[in-house]
């Protein structure tokens, strides 16, 4: 018997769920694809939007031979910049 009541009263309890949702409460922003609209408005050309456009200096063989190297596992490590090395440094033994 109590747990029958315990169910019912989650189930009352649960039932005003909604209220707390952002998305359904009264007086809300609900999304409403202004977002894509404005994108639509500040971008220079429209058509950029259905398909992309090159970059000046870009090189889809170099592109495509990388994403060949990451699908087959073969990546090749980073160059090295030379700004800085990293050296691990122990904390020491606090003798002097």
């Amino acid at each position: 018997m109590l747990a029958r009541a315990l169910i019912c009263f989650a189930a009352l309890t649960l039932s005003g769920c909604d209220m707390t949702d952002p998305y359904l409460r009264e007086g809300v922003w609900r999304p409403n694809g202004s977002n894509e609209a404005n994108l639509r408005a500040m971008v220079a050309a429209p058509a950029d939007l259905a398909r992309g456009v090159s970059a000046p200096g870009g090189d889809g063989q170099q592109a495509a031979a990388a994403l060949d190297r990451y699908r087959n596992d073969k990546v090749r490590p980073l160059p090295d910049s030379a700004l800085a090395k990293v050296v691990a440094i122990s904390a020491g033994s606090g003798s002097q």
